[in-house]
């Protein structure tokens, strides 16, 4: 068809056969189940042994699993202990933080609010929430923001998050981010996601977490679940979150609150909960004889929606993104529906279903992302269709999650100043306030007495955060970041110091030109 139009476009004529017209070509048959029952109990007997494995391997602390096979939970079970040091041990309804695994649990609940598919194509209207572009902004849709097609730069907002600001400064931004071509381009945004489920809940006339109740969790029955911090932090048999040390120890060393991006990562539940959340996503909405969410609006959530990664490898297939969930079609013509949640302050989390088959595997992790919970899931699947493991998945997942925190990392190596570095100023031309609209206030500070460029300490955010800066050269200085999106060492470089009209520029803040404090 596009051959045609493009020949007609160019004014070629098109001649077509006379006499009696060709039969159209029949549509290909649609997939059949090609796994047997046999093949999964093969796959379910394997299971055990290589959650043990990869365990080993990465000595991640604790995991949980959970299997469903045509609406039946065919394993249930939890590994390992919640917390390095104490015995208590993970199982079935120890409670983990699905990070971005929230984002298909919050397209169940925006779905399920629905009656009509066309209902995802809304504009958002949501107080204090706009885009760069005038015109974006009044037709931007629930299905764009949950997308990540709204042209909004990837994970726009999360370094706010990471300097303590809420949800609704954070929102307010999002208006000073540039943009890239509406409905053409996928970026990953936590908070994009988050303005169009929060302008749901706005629109029924209840909070983000009593939507989810009153939609999801009571019908459904998942009683352990909620989409707030403080009812995890509540939860008796929790999993603490765990990173690993340099020596490949691991420590329950930080405590991450999802709240602000809570309908794109606030989730917390456990294996048995999602255990029926994957029956009622592979019943198409129905539980228990129940009807729980419509047909039309959750199969909306699983169509493609945007390219999300351009035809490469041996294969050549591209990726897609539907509505919270990654989509893609195996040799075979099936629907293959999946989302990986990672928090680098110490969780994993992993979904994958095969709905033709009837088979679907959630993986909760207490560990930062090393791959885990990708490869159990991976690995899962390839044994139930191939008899085996086709390949080391840990090996593949873990290398891949390596290689993003290298690219995230400064090309700089801050800590190693050249050796015929230029001498700082002194401190007092570099100490002030400065002013960032996207960021807010950025104010340096002396420790009196100190030799120059030894004692300056920066501060960001509301709290705020103080950052002790070590000199590079010249007028460029460094400290080391943190967070959820700590990128190692970052730099910091004055322009004009102690001018009125002075600059600071922080490196990692400056991903998307935003990163330039001004002299108050």
């Amino acid at each position: 068809m596009a051959v045609l139009r493009a020949l007609g476009a160019a004014g070629v004529a098109v001649v077509l056969a006379t006499g009696p017209a060709a039969a159209a070509p029949s549509p290909p048959p649609p997939p059949k189940p090609q796994i047997t029952d046999a093949e999964v109990d093969a796959a379910l007997r394997h299971l055990d042994a290589y959650v043990t494995e990869v365990m080993k391997r990465t000595g991640v602390p604790g995991v949980s699993v959970a299997v469903v096979y045509r609406d039946r939970v065919v394993h249930l079970k939890g590994y390992g202990v919640r917390k390095t040091g104490d015995p208590a041990a993970v199982g079935p309804d120890t409670v983990f933080q699905l990070a971005s695994l929230s984002k298909p649990v919050s397209s169940t609940v925006v779905a399920a609010g629905m009656t009509d598919p066309g209902d995802w194509e809304r504009p958002v209207e949501l107080p204090g929430f706009a885009l760069k572009d005038p015109w974006v902004s009044r037709h931007v849709t629930t299905a764009d923001l949950f997308a990540h097609r709204s042209g909004l730069p990837d994970h726009a907002g999360d370094l706010l998050e990471d300097l303590g600001y809420d949800q609704s400064y954070i929102l307010g931004r999002l208006r000073l981010e540039p943009l890239t071509a509406f409905r053409a381009s996928y970026a990953y945004t936590n908070f994009g996601l988050t303005a169009a489920a929060e302008a749901v809940a706005r629109e029924k006339g209840v909070s983000w977490q009593k939507l989810n109740e009153d939609l999801l969790f009571k019908p459904a029955g998942m009683s352990s679940t909620s989409t707030t911090f403080a009812a995890f932090e509540k939860a008796a048999n929790r999993a603490a979150t765990h990173v690993r040390n340099p020596d490949g120890s691991w420590t329950a060393r930080y405590v991450r609150d999802p709240d602000a991006q809570a309908p794109a990562g606030g989730v917390s539940s456990t294996a048995r909960d999602m255990a029926r959340w994957l029956r009622l996503q592979l019943g198409n909405g129905e539980l228990d004889g129940r009807r729980i969410v419509a047909g039309p609006p959750l199969d909306a959530t699983r169509a493609p929606a945007i390219v999300s990664r351009q035809p490469a490898g041996p294969d050549g297939r591209a990726g897609f993104y539907g509505l919270g969930w990654n989509v893609s079609y195996d040799d075979a013509g099936r629907l293959r529906l999946s989302h990986t949640g990672a928090f680098e302050l110490g969780a994993n989390t992993n979904v994958t279903m095969l709905p033709l088959e009837q088979l679907g595997i959630v993986v909760l992790t207490n560990g930062a992302p090393v791959g885990q919970a990708d490869a159990i899931a991976l690995d899962f699947f390839d044994t139930a269709e191939h008899g085996k493991a086709t390949t080391d998945w840990l090996e593949l997942a873990a290398a891949l999650y390596a290689q993003q925190l290298d690219e995230d990392r400064s090309p700089t190596d801050y800590a190693k100043p050249p050796a015929d570095a230029a001498p700082a100023r002194p401190d007092s031309a570099y100490t002030g306030t400065y002013d960032n609209p996207y960021y807010g206030k950025l104010t340096v500070t002396a420790r009196e007495g100190a030799a120059p460029g030894t004692g300056l300490t920066l501060s960001l955010g509301p709290k705020p955060l103080l950052f002790p800066l070590t000199h590079y050269q010249g007028d460029t200085f460094s400290f080391e970041t943190t967070g959820e999106n700590a990128v190692g060492r970052t730099g910091v470089t004055f322009k004009g110091a102690g001018t009125d009209s002075a600059t600071v520029t922080v490196e990692y803040l400056d991903t998307n030109g935003l990163g330039t404090f001004r002299h108050g």
